[in-house]
């Protein structure tokens, strides 16, 4: 787990059920609401800190989801993609990447094709049997609570990064 992990340069991530811990809420009025943990945008921060790309791959299109993808200054984005695949191959060729150097963090079959594909393949506590037996990591956190700042820190921690980012704020 750890070479895989040490050879990435972009991670990339589902939104519900990574991002968030998978609830929809709507209003009355059909607005729609989802909650994002603050300790998944640090750990997104600290991977582009240490020049690591974040793109987000998913299947449904949000305003919320938008809202926090550009409060967190994610450019690599694909929303609305139900077939996930050509989005991760079009990020594969726009940034010259094999494989091996992408991890995907999903956690249900429409992301079953990119966890086979990519060289570090990731999902969250609660996923199905099927994804986690397929996968080089489960989390020990939660999604949409910490889940991917835990994959952060691993991948970090890997590349040896990790206590020099932890470090510039003044521990």
């Amino acid at each position: 787990m750890i070479e895989h992990a040490k050879k990435v340069r972009v991670l990339a991530l589902d939104v519900d059920g990574v991002l968030t811990t998978g609830a929809l809420y709507y209003g009355s009025d059909g607005f729609e609401m989802r909650g994002f943990h603050i300790h998944d945008g640090m750990g997104i921060k600290l991977l582009q800190k240490a020049n690591i790309q974040v793109a987000i791959i998913s299947s449904k299109q949000s305003e919320a989801v938008e809202k926090r993808i550009q409060e967190l200054g994610i450019l690599h984005v694909y929303l609305g993609h139900e077939n996930k695949l050509p989005a991760y191959e079009n990020l594969k060729e726009k940034l010259n990447l094999n494989d091996e150097e992408i991890a995907y963090m999903g956690d249900d079959l429409p992301d079953l094709p990119l966890l086979r594909r990519a060289g570090f393949s990731i999902t969250v506590k609660n996923a199905p049997e099927i994804i986690k037996q397929r996968v080089d990591y489960v989390t020990q956190k939660k999604p949409g609570k910490g889940a991917v700042r835990e994959v952060c820190e691993l991948i970090l921690e890997a590349k040896g990064e990790l206590q020099s980012l932890l470090e510039s704020y003044d521990l």
